[in-house]
């Protein structure tokens, strides 16, 4: 799931009390955001460790700032789903080993999770994934072409729990704009959170984007855990919350 490194207000920063910006500082600051992740040390094994060194390079995707190109990265043509947040690989390996026929991009910038995925699909011989160990926004913007994505995944990003911090939240604008332009008209979106006030916010920054339309009616939240190419698969996480008695919610929005 997504965390935040790094917020930044380019309205907040020094920059601005300088008289004039020079033309490289402005297009600097054009380029800069409030992430929606921040990096804290954490635990990682030394399995993890070692497939960030060994297995990942097999993976990996380096932010070029360059457009994609899909069939010269998996060898073919075909269905391109992008995932924002893989956390430990769960779902990623899941509905990758179900849907050989799809190349599905991920994109994680935590350790412990990069490695971990990277292991689930060594162990399980899966050759149509690649993973970005980069901030997400920033690969949308820079390296996904517009209207090329068959399906886009974001499944339980960092709620951002306090009133204050929703403004770190992935799910808002201006990105999801962005966003939506790279996926292909018919192509879809499917966002799942188990924060009902985050549910709450997708509803409405879905709802209000002119390029997408709700898959099951204006104003309604998905009846399953699916969306026009896989089903969601129950992770640890969802199972571990469902017995703690939390609600899951989830979205599938077209694009137009």
């Amino acid at each position: 799931m997504l965390e935040s490194r790094t917020l930044f207000n380019p309205f907040e920063t020094a920059d601005m009390d300088k008289p004039e910006l020079t033309p490289e500082e402005l297009e600097a600051l054009k380029k800069r955001h409030i992430r929606s992740f921040v990096m804290r040390r954490g635990h990682i094994s030394a399995a993890q460790k070692r497939a960030l060194d060994e297995t990942l390079p097999r993976y990996e995707l380096p932010y070029t700032g360059k457009p994609l190109d899909y069939a010269e990265i998996f060898g073919r043509d075909a269905d391109t789903v992008f995932e924002i947040g893989c956390g430990m690989g769960e779902t990623t390996t899941a509905i990758a080993a179900l849907h050989p026929e799809v190349n599905f991009i991920g994109c994680e910038v935590f350790a412990a999770g990069v490695g971990a995925l990277a292991k689930r699909l060594d162990e399980a011989g899966l050759t149509n994934v690649r993973i970005f160990r980069h901030d997400a926004v920033e690969v949308v913007r820079d390296m996904i072409p517009e209207a090329s994505l068959a399906g886009v995944h974001i499944y339980f990003p960092d709620p951002w729990r306090k009133a204050r911090h929703h403004k770190r939240r992935l799910v808002a604008q201006p990105f999801i704009g962005m966003l939506a332009s790279r996926i292909r008209p018919g192509g879809y979106i499917h966002c799942a959170t188990d924060w009902e006030n985050y549910a709450e916010q997708m509803l409405e920054v879905l709802e209000g984007e002119p390029q997408l339309e709700n898959l099951h009616g204006a104003g309604n939240f998905s009846p399953v855990m699916g969306n026009p190419i896989s089903e969601r698969p129950t992770t640890k996480f969802q199972a571990r919350g469902e017995r703690l008695g939390h609600g899951i919610w989830d979205l599938v929005y077209i694009r137009k």
